[in-house]
């Protein structure tokens, strides 16, 4: 059974967007060091749209390395094409990964039932070794494999046990609990949804699948940890430090144009990004067509930062500490972030 706090790990490039493996191995590290309990492969926060299939396979190799022995691993191989996913997966079962998340096809659309038969299906029967979990995201894809068929694929196939689950309705989680049992898991794939979620009778997620551990790993696991021991107190404490982080997965402001204000959504991984490169992690720039933030945006990651320093200091210590950086001075030098906007909208 998947448990606890996973990574959603960003995919570092330098600055002519070929990826960085120093980086990475340095990032996987730092998460391992502070007792993340597994890292995900070139999910969407790891930009994987934008990712070759050599570049993803480079990725996932270097994570089931980094974290072998020490923390579970796993692999973001879905896409539009049940034949490009059968591959990707193939590649990622070789390597050694502990599980494939396979998020439901986006753009062309197909039902619950074709995402089941067609797609999700197919990697069950073919790597039968390796835990398979569909990533239910519509507003990121389109389409939606419902809780009735996440049912009938757990009955048919053992490794389709564990969902991460992004739809943002908790009516939708609670059918998913009711129909597939108590010994089901249940991730979120939301921070901001993960207490509700462990914490109400009617879904019993068993931990996240996290984008705000790329820089409060050590914090976000403690956390779910409180959470799965049924302590809420310990775990509201620390959840009021967390709390302004989670508003970085999008980030909304209002820029004004030549022809009138517009609203600029600057969405995962973007934000968590810059947050990163200020703090001097070595995330390196988002690969086209995912480029910078408006300079609102960013003014908006370090307030928040700031926040954060000021009231929980511990949260981004492990930051400090493995990154040997000065959280204040990152904080305070605008030479940390003045080419980490645009200039004007």
């Amino acid at each position: 059974m998947l448990k606890g706090c996973f990574t959603a790990l960003v995919t570092p490039f330098t600055s002519d967007h070929k990826l960085d493996q120093q980086a990475l191995e340095k990032l996987i590290e730092f998460q391992v060091s502070n007792g993340i309990s597994g890292v995900l492969a070139v999910g969407t926060t790891g930009e994987s749209p934008t990712l070759e299939w050599q570049e993803h396979n480079d990725v996932t190799r270097l994570v089931c390395e980094g974290t072998k022995g020490k923390c579970k691993s796993i692999a973001g191989t879905g896409s539009n094409s049940t034949r490009e996913t059968l591959e990707g997966s193939e590649h990622a079962a070789k390597s050694g990964v502990d599980a494939l998340l396979v998020v439901d096809p986006y753009y062309n659309g197909p039902s619950s039932l074709e995402i089941r038969r067609e797609y999700i299906e197919p990697v069950a029967k073919g790597f039968p070794e390796v835990d398979v979990i569909p990533y239910v995201i519509p507003g990121r894809t389109g389409t939606q494999l419902l809780p009735e068929d996440l049912a009938i694929l757990y009955k048919q196939y053992p490794n389709v046990r564990t969902v991460k689950e992004a739809t943002g309705s908790l009516d939708n989680m609670a059918r998913t609990r009711e129909v597939c049992g108590p010994d089901y898991t249940i991730l979120s794939g939301d921070d901001d949804k993960t207490s509700d979620m462990m914490t109400s009778d009617a879904i019993r997620a068993s931990g996240v699948i996290s984008v705000l551990s790329n820089v409060a790993p050590k914090a976000l696991t403690t956390y779910v940890t409180l959470l799965a021991e049924g302590n809420r107190s310990e775990a509201e404490a620390l959840l009021n430090g967390l709390k302004p982080l989670f508003g970085l997965v999008t980030v909304k402001t209002q820029e004004d144009t030549p022809y009138g204000a517009v609203t600029c959504r600057a969405r995962n991984p973007l934000a968590v990004k810059t947050l990163m490169n200020i703090l001097g992690m070595g995330a390196g720039p988002c690969r086209p067509p995912m480029g910078k933030m408006t300079d609102k945006g960013v003014q908006v990651v370090l307030e928040v930062a700031r926040t954060v320093q000021k009231n929980t200091p511990e949260i981004l210590a492990p930051v400090a500490e493995f990154f040997g950086v000065d959280i204040e001075e990152r904080l305070g030098n605008e030479a940390n972030w003045k080419d980490l906007s645009y200039e004007g909208y």
